[in-house]
């Protein structure tokens, strides 16, 4: 599944760096959490929860039904 989440983030990243910002895929838990680290100027974007929730973990999910959640670490 690591790899198909980082197919996904790949697609996602070039919104994110025309913003300043970025995303590094952090681990892949066999229970479906997906950890993230957002950086650049989504780091300490007010923000960013809701980029992680309603852009990344959405789309993942939307293309990997086995990803149950997204979490910011």
């Amino acid at each position: 599944m690591t790899e198909k989440v980082k197919e996904v983030l790949d697609k996602i990243r070039p919104s994110l760096q025309a913003d300043g910002g970025d995303v590094e895929l952090v681990e892949v838990t066999d229970d479906g959490i997906v950890k993230l680290k957002l950086t650049g100027a989504c780091a300490g974007c007010p923000m960013s929860q809701m980029t992680l929730k309603m852009g990344i973990e959405k789309n993942l999910k939307k293309f990997i039904p086995e990803v149950k959640e997204v979490q910011s670490v």
